[in-house]
């Protein structure tokens, strides 16, 4: 079995595969205090109660893959791999690691692993050229071309942050429910913020990709749009320029990159 974990600004998701096939996942906050202790304690407590895997720490995995867009948890995590995980092979992607996919951008080391991650598992699922739009704590949206390399993106504040913006700055506002509101037009202030980040989020994905497919290939339609992420299922309804949603995206690019690097440890 392999485990796979992806670590965002706010949240940490865990995947565990058996061959191409993921089993389980997980999805936990991230909080860079965590010692890597309190790390092997939280894995071994979600990994305990699945029926494949033994009872005691690292029985049954087979292998590791990590990306990090926070400095401090690889740290730690790449402490739990030594201390407790010591007999499996770990890949932390960071720059070094064989991707696969060129990066073309003016300094490839400011990109971040996750970034690079879903671009492997969209040129393996769905070719070039693709975007990804990624719907976490910021809103990304990463280029690849025909030839399978990343060649750019935009990063947007992303849905949680705007809600919380208008929350915090909004003096007669607060932070609501993210929900889908009756209509477009909304009937009193919660529906009216909601409709304003659904749709508003909606129109920013359709007109930002629309631009981007026309810079990144002749024919826009040639063009594959990938949304991921945890928000993403908040707009799927109303972005009209997405062609597919895969949830699994970067940790499906966490077992790729893994499969590419394990025979040269």
């Amino acid at each position: 079995m392999l485990l796979t974990i992806d670590v965002g600004n706010s949240h940490t998701v865990l995947g565990l595969f058996d061959g191409e096939e993921i089993v389980e996942h997980w999805r936990i906050s991230t909080d860079s205090r965590r010692t890597a202790d309190e790390l092997a304690v939280l894995l071994q407590g979600l990994m305990g109660m699945h029926p494949l895997l033994g009872v005691e720490l690292g029985d049954g995995i087979e292998g590791i893959a990590i990306c990090s867009t926070v400095p401090a948890v690889l740290h730690e995590l790449r402490e739990v791999t030594r201390r407790y995980y010591g007999d499996v092979p770990a890949i932390l992607v960071e720059p070094g690691v064989k991707t696969g996919v060129p990066v073309l951008m003016d300094n490839p080391k400011e990109v971040g692993a996750d970034r690079i991650i879903n671009a492997v598992a969209a040129v393996e699922l769905y070719g070039g050229p693709a975007i990804v739009v990624d719907l976490g704590t910021a809103t990304t949206f990463d280029a690849i071309s025909a030839r399978g390399e990343y060649t750019g993106g935009v990063i947007a504040p992303g849905i949680e942050i705007s809600v919380e913006a208008l929350g915090v700055k909004g003096a007669q506002l607060r932070k609501i429910e993210l929900a889908r509101p009756r209509s477009v037009i909304g009937k009193n202030t919660v529906e009216a913020m909601q409709s304003g980040i659904v749709y508003g989020f909606a129109g920013q994905i359709d007109g930002v990709v629309t631009r981007m497919r026309k810079e990144l290939a002749a024919d826009p339609d040639d063009v594959t749009v990938i949304a991921t992420g945890g928000l993403a299922p908040m707009v799927l309804q109303d972005a009209t320029v997405i062609d597919e949603h895969e949830p699994w995206l970067t940790l499906i690019g966490l077992r790729l990159v893994y499969e590419r690097n394990v025979t040269r440890l």
